[in-house]
């Protein structure tokens, strides 16, 4: 068990309540604990000669994520400055295609992200239901991003 996770919880619980009564910090240890037990990611083996590569990938990771954010704030931003400009609303499917279903997660994150898409649903096999203000242009647009997004982090997760 990691017992940083736990000391690390307690401390914020103890923080929030400002509570140090004996009580209070035997309550505070406890649900740290159970809170560490479940949330405590599997242990497994960090390959020294990936490191490299997926702390670039990570990298690239944020700065495509970034990059995709500040995009779609002005996509946004315009629609809202100008609001005769037409919208067309839409619901699409987005193929994940990621394996690891921490990586699925963190893709429907990053699209969530950017303003004007919000994934409402992750269906089977990792199938991304989004909202899109624009699904016109965002089929073509989230097809390439989710490519890019897939092949990052796949080199992340393994």
């Amino acid at each position: 068990m990691a017992y940083w996770m736990i000391v690390g919880l307690w401390l914020v619980y103890l923080a929030l309540t400002a509570n140090l009564e004996w009580s209070n910090l035997l309550l505070g240890l406890l649900i740290a604990t159970g809170l560490t037990r479940l949330l405590q990611p599997p242990r497994g083996t960090i390959e020294l000669r990936r490191l490299p590569a997926a702390l670039l990938a990570l990298v690239r990771y944020l700065l495509v994520v970034l990059l995709n954010a500040v995009r779609s704030g002005v996509m946004v931003a315009r629609l809202v400055l100008q609001p005769n400009l037409p919208l067309r609303q839409g619901i699409i499917a987005i193929p994940s295609g990621c394996d690891s279903e921490l990586a699925t997660a963190l893709s429907a994150h990053a699209i969530t992200l950017a303003p004007g898409e919000m994934v409402i649903e992750i269906g089977e096999g990792g199938v991304m239901y989004t909202h899109a203000l624009d699904a016109t242009h965002s089929a073509e647009y989230v097809a390439e991003a989710q490519q890019l997004r897939r092949e990052l982090l796949s080199e992340i997760f393994p």
